[in-house]
Order: structure tokens, then sequence, then C-alpha cells
């Protein structure tokens, strides 16, 4: 039997370009499964690739690596990497999608990365600046289609796809990262529409799901993160999703109303979160890798094995064809809208 740690419950962010000290032991935690990268942690390609390095070897054990590289407002590594266009942008360009999610990934496969938190399932119903043009449309069908493109494109490159922000964030006019929004539909609304990106893309395989720290008092008293009848009963075994889960950042004020970090994260696992998210908050994410229980679980190993990278066809990538077209076509779709 191996000694190394199998992937721990918390995904946690490090400070900066390089590891500190101190760092090394919090990814050797137990809990610790995964690291989330920001632009802060961003200089090069060859930075990053040192700092990912030092990431893994700090762990005796498996550990996944994360960044949010949905295009547009939220790219976290932008020099050396190809501009991104919002999603909205797509539906100009509907045969680009999958190149475009090709191209993204096969960039973050060759610096080490496992996998970005794309792509976004929400529907833009017209009030949300927060997501916005991160939807792929305001139209349900097309919405679906280009995300289920896009992901198409990720996995041909050999990477898991997640989808956000279950059960949809786009009709909600307020920012969870500072307040806790409240969707008033009912959930025939929500199945009929916002529900249709992520059934369709749970058919075709979607590898990880992210719900929305967004309240839907019509339907359930809990938030979607912090819901069993969200996770369990619609997301599970309504929609039959056998990926992985993964929480909304806990430190975020959307979560606030679950109480203290601890409580957050043990609210969430219960509810069904296989992976905690605890960033810009290195005091949160040491209380919340010490509050949880040390439990070895096969199946939420066996899903987190799913969000492994497989890179298919990085090597001179740069140098393909197939690069060079979809980053040129990329730059004039943007120039298109500038």
């Amino acid at each position: 039997m191996s000694d190394k740690r199998p992937f721990g419950p918390v995904m946690l962010d490090v400070e900066g370009l390089t590891l500190a000290p101190h760092e090394h032991e919090l990814l050797d935690h137990p809990n610790t499964g995964a690291v989330i990268l920001f632009s802060r942690n961003y200089e090069s390609p060859e930075q990053l690739v040192l700092l990912i390095n030092d990431i893994r070897k700090a762990r005796n054990g498996d550990i996944l690596m994360a960044v949010d590289q949905e295009g547009g407002r939220v790219q976290r590594f932008r020099s050396g990497f190809t501009r991104l266009p919002p999603a909205a942008y797509y539906a100009q360009e509907p045969s680009l999608a999958e190149a475009a999610g090709w191209l993204m990934a096969t960039e973050l496969l060759a610096v080490g990365v496992d996998f970005s938190f794309a792509p976004v399932l929400d529907i833009d119903c017209g009030v949300s600046q927060i997501i916005g043009d991160r939807s792929f449309s305001t139209d349900t069908e097309l919405a679906t289609r280009l995300a289920s493109q896009f992901r198409k494109g990720m996995h041909s490159a050999g990477m898991a796809a997640t989808g956000k922000h279950f059960p949809g964030h786009g009709a909600v006019a307020l920012d969870s990262h500072l307040t806790l929004p409240v969707d008033e539909r009912d959930l025939d609304t929500l199945r009929n529409k916002d529900f249709v990106p992520f059934k369709q893309l749970i058919a075709e395989g979607l590898e990880g799901i992210m719900p929305a720290h967004v309240l839907y008092p019509n339907i359930d008293a809990q938030q979607a993160g912090f819901s069993s009848f969200w996770i369990q009963k619609i997301l599970r075994t309504e929609l039959n999703f056998n990926g992985t889960v993964f929480s909304d950042d806990l430190s975020m004020a959307g979560a606030a109303t679950a109480g203290g970090f601890a409580e957050r994260a043990i609210q969430a696992q219960l509810a069904g979160c296989d992976m905690l998210l605890v960033c810009n908050n290195p005091n949160a994410a040491s209380e919340v890798l010490d509050a949880l229980p040390v439990i070895q679980d096969p199946l939420r190993e066996q899903r987190l094995r799913r969000m492994v990278g497989n890179p298919k066809d990085v090597l001179n990538y740069r140098a393909s064809s197939k690069w060079q077209q979809t980053v040129t076509q990329l730059n004039q779709l943007i120039e298109q809208h500038a």
C-alpha cells in the first residue's frame, strides 16, 4: 500500500510567485487536495512551471492545480498566454467555441495546470453584472450549444471541465462575492431554463460542477452550495451527475450566512461538496484544514481522479497550424468588439 496522501477535500491558494516557507506544511496537510492559482501567482510561463513543480514537490501525494481562465474579465494568466474573449462573443462566431476551448486547455496543460473552472453555464438574464458576458448567451439553446462545444474542445485537449454556477446565477443582480443574492424564481422556471445547459453537459460527461452562493427561498431554505436538496436531490439524483462538486469560495461574503469558516466547510461537505475552496484568506484555510476530519473516501477520490489533466498534444503546440489559426481568429473576434 502506498504511503502517499490521497486527495484531501480542501482547495487553497498560495501567496505569491514562489512558495513561502510556511506554505509547504499547508500543502502537505492530509486535508489539502488542490491549489487554485491567481494573477498574483503569475509572472511568466517559465515562472509558473517552477511554482507548480514546487507545489507538487511540497506534497507527499496527489494534488490538483486549477485556475479561472474563462476569458474576458476572468483570465488570470495573460502575458504569454492567448487573450481569450468573453464567452458571449462566441455567439457571433459559434464555430470558434470548440477551438477556443481546446486552445485554452492546451496552453494551461502545457504549464502543468490540470483544469480551468470553465465553462460558465449560467444563462444571462440581463440583470447580473458579475455574470453578464461571462455567459455564452441570453438564449438557453444557444448558450447550451456553445458551452457544449467549448467543453468538447477542452476535452479534446485532455482537460476536465467544471460547469458553474449551479443551478444558475444569471437572474440575480447582486454579486455573491459581496453579499448573498436571492433568486425568487420557482423550480419549474429553473428546470425549463437554467438547468438546460447543466443537464446537457452532464449527459455528455461533464466532470465537475460548482454550485452558486445564491439562495432560492421559494425552493429551499439553504443556498445552493450548502443544500443537500440542490446537491443530492437535484444534481445527483434528478440530473444524474456523478462527477466532482466544488464549493464556490467559502471566503466569499455570500457564504457568510452559514457561520464561521469551519462551519461553512462542514455544512458544504455534509451537503455533498467533494472539494471545498478557501481562497485569499490563509488563516481561514488553516482553520478549515484542521477542523475537518481526515477521512479517506474512495468515491470522492475516484471523482477527483477524473479532474487530473491528461495533456494530449502540448508538445510544440505553438508551432501547429491549429494553434496559430485559432489565435488569429480569437484576436479578430476581440477586435470586432473593440
